[in-house]
């Protein structure tokens, strides 16, 4: 996931190779929440639970092993298809702190659900922002 420009001043200069580090030597290009490999399309079935082509299993979320389900059809039911990409997340949400303990390598959901209460927080905020700005220039919202 690309840095937003206004957040670039954040991370170090070295914040590619740092972020490389963690997601392919330490991590070994699976996500350290729920294992799923990099670069690869996984079947999922929008709960958590994905298809393990390597060993021939359903996953849940955590990584963990499912054995409640058949083996997914080619190109039908059940599931959808979803390409894997690694990004690194602070733990701790501070950009500041690159200390390897708090990096961990996550895919686009296990990222998106530890940033969770933030991304709920900045839009509060830009919501707050529009009402604000629509109470300036033309007239209070009704409620």
């Amino acid at each position: 996931m690309p840095i937003r420009r206004q957040h670039r001043w954040l991370y170090p200069i070295d914040w590619r190779e740092l972020s490389a580090s963690i997601r392919f030597r330490r991590a070994k290009g699976r996500c350290e929440g729920c294992g799923r490999p990099h670069g690869c399309t996984v079947t999922h079935l929008g709960d958590g639970q994905w298809w393990d082509d390597e060993r021939q299993s359903w996953r849940c979320g955590k990584g963990k092993m499912v054995r409640r389900r058949a083996k997914p059809a080619e190109h039908g039911p059940p599931g959808r298809t979803t390409r894997v990409v690694l990004a690194t997340a602070h733990l701790d949400h501070d950009p500041f702190n690159n200390a390897p303990g708090n990096l961990a390598a996550l895919c686009q959901r296990c990222h998106i659900l530890h940033d969770k209460a933030e991304h709920l927080r900045r839009r509060r905020l830009t919501y707050l922002a529009r009402r604000a700005l629509g109470d300036l220039f033309t007239e209070p919202y009704s409620v």
